[in-house]
């Protein structure tokens, strides 16, 4: 119970920023996907 109430706790905090961290993970994989798959377009 302890990791679930400091997990909690650290949404808690920062809550105003987890949709751009969100938005930022999504980016991310967005541009691995894309990475992977230029070598097959060329």
């Amino acid at each position: 119970m302890t990791t679930y109430r400091t997990v909690k706790a650290i949404a808690a905090r920062a809550q105003h920023t987890l949709l751009q961290d969100a938005a930022g993970a999504a980016a991310l994989v967005i541009m691995l996907v894309v990475g992977l798959h230029l070598p097959g377009l060329v």
